[in-house]
């Protein structure tokens, strides 16, 4: 779309039946023409990933995304805690809600405010690359109802990774541009749409070949000036094999989707945290059909289809009563056995730039060098870092990055 908007002829190759990658929907009965599309898992933003806003604008479909300025705790028993901006200024407008927080003892609330403070100034410390977050918690004395409450639930579904394993550098960044980087960073944007028709925009200004796999780029083919590769990077060394890439650091991490159907309404509420059970957020599609999301959901890989969907019905019913008395008409389970790419500690010098060997073959991808977690607003980041990188390699100066 970026290069696109500079007049130049693109044809995208993509392998499927529909865009988007890992982050797409696709039709529950693929066999029927009219089909519902449900998404592989529930992809979220926040107000801050102003590369991707771009994006949806450039495809013409940024009023499908619906923001919350509302985010809601939930614990067993039905007990609900928001987070919601407050009357104070920024930097201090969500200490209100944090206050209030009833899963939260008043030590525990003090000592987040510090917590806080002390991330915030160290805040770019590159050191913080060889940490995880667990050990840089530990170091705080976080205590594990914090732990386990607030600081683990956040980071697992901003970066698909257990604190435990993750980067403190990516962590940080999770909250000092997410959670505080200003008044509304915080928001999160829910695509009111399947997610495959946030890419409906594209066909109309690139060539677009689906169900089309691409098994080698030749640099030396004069079938293109340029050549940009986004496919993850356990497939990258087979499209390009002469490309000097060290990708044996990278690991894959999990997503598991699980989506129920029931007879009568779940829940008034649009979206939840879920805590203290395996499952992690409810995000309610319509009045009687919730999708229940599991990140880094390693323990769920040897699960069965049954096992999964009888473990989502029973924790729901612990948050909303309502689903012991509903009968489940339909379930389904998606399992991204490779969502994403774990952010680990000491992983940031090997992710490649977009630039490459030869001088017409970019890299985009999450995985590459965005400066960015392994989330869509990474993977929109990569993309207009190639196209730039692309269109310099061709005598053009373009600035695509927000």
């Amino acid at each position: 779309m970026a290069l696109a908007s500079l007049d130049w002829q693109v044809d995208l190759y993509e392998s499927k039946p529909f865009l988007g990658g890992r982050a797409t929907s696709f039709p529950v009965r693929p066999d029927e023409p009219d089909s519902e599309r449900i998404d592989n898992c529930q992809h979220v933003l926040l107000r801050c990933c102003d590369n991707l806003m771009d994006f949806y604008k450039r495809c013409g479909v940024a009023e499908k995304i619906r923001f919350y300025d509302e985010l809601y705790f939930v614990r067993p028993g039905g007990a609900v805690d928001t987070l919601r901006r407050g009357a104070l200024p920024y930097p201090a407008h969500l200490a209100g809600s944090f206050l209030q927080f009833g899963f939260l003892s008043w030590s525990d609330k003090f000592a987040l405010a510090a917590d806080l403070r002390a991330l915030q100034k160290r805040y770019g410390d590159v050191a913080l690359e060889q940490l995880t977050m667990a050990e840089w918690l530990s170091s705080r004395n976080v205590s594990k109802n914090s732990y386990q409450r607030f600081w683990r639930p956040i980071l697992v579904s901003a970066l698909n990774e257990e604190p435990e394993r993750a980067s403190a550098r990516a962590a940080f960044q999770v909250f000092a541009e997410g959670l505080l980087g200003s008044k509304t960073s915080y928001e999160m944007g829910v695509p009111a749409v399947p997610l495959a028709e946030l890419y409906d925009g594209a066909p109309g200004a690139v060539q677009v070949h689906l169900r089309e796999s691409v098994e080698r780029i030749d640099a030396q083919s004069d079938e293109a000036d340029v050549y940009i590769s986004a496919v993850p990077y356990d497939r990258v060394l087979a499209l390009l094999p002469g490309l000097e890439l060290n990708v044996e650091p990278f690991e894959h991490s999990p997503i598991t989707g699980v989506h129920l159907w029931f007879d009568r309404p779940v829940t008034e509420l649009p979206h939840a945290v879920l805590l203290d059970r395996t499952m992690q957020w409810m995000f309610r599609k319509s009045d009687t059909y919730v999708q229940c999301v599991v990140s880094a959901s390693r323990d769920l890989l040897t699960m069965s289809r049954g096992d999964i969907i009888e473990l989502a019905r029973k924790e729901l019913a612990e948050y909303f009563p309502a689903v012991a008395e509903e009968q489940l008409i339909r379930a389904h389970v998606v399992k991204e056995a490779r969502a994403t790419y774990s952010i680990k500690p000491g992983l940031t010098k090997h992710r490649p730039p977009a630039e490459t060997k030869y001088a017409n073959v970019f890299l985009a991808g999450d995985w590459t060098d965005t400066n960015w977690p392994a989330t869509m607003e990474g993977a929109v980041r990569s993309g207009y870092r190639a196209a730039e990188a692309a269109a310099r390699s061709q005598g053009a100066a373009a600035r695509f990055l927000v």
